[in-house]
């Protein structure tokens, strides 16, 4: 298959093993916040992980309190709690909001 066809998270594992400066977890909430109507299914192969995988980090995530999930008709819709501080001590100091804004996303 040409590059050009593979998806980027397949591309990355024709070359190897490789590591990224963000979890899937920031990568779940990045692409939550881009698309709050988003299908899991599209959040697992754009992060290049499992549905199941995905399931669980939107439980993560919620239990946190960093989003929110709202029922509408057969979608879940997700709402970004932006002044959630970051969880590590490292970072703690900035909330969720900052990591979107820096990833050039609208968190509001």
């Amino acid at each position: 298959m040409p590059a050009s066809t593979v998806k980027p998270a397949a591309a990355a594992e024709l070359h190897g093993p490789r590591w990224t400066f963000l979890t899937n977890h920031s990568h779940v909430l990045i692409l939550l916040s881009r698309n709050p109507s988003i299908v899991l299914r599209h959040v697992a192969v754009q992060v290049g992980i499992t549905e199941r995988a995905v399931q669980r980090i939107i439980a993560d995530l919620e239990e946190a309190g960093i989003i929110e999930r709202e029922k509408v008709g057969r979608q879940n819709q997700y709402r970004i709690m932006s002044k959630q501080p970051l969880r590590h001590a490292v970072e703690a100091h900035r909330t969720i909001g900052d990591l979107l804004k820096l990833m050039e996303v609208n968190s509001d």
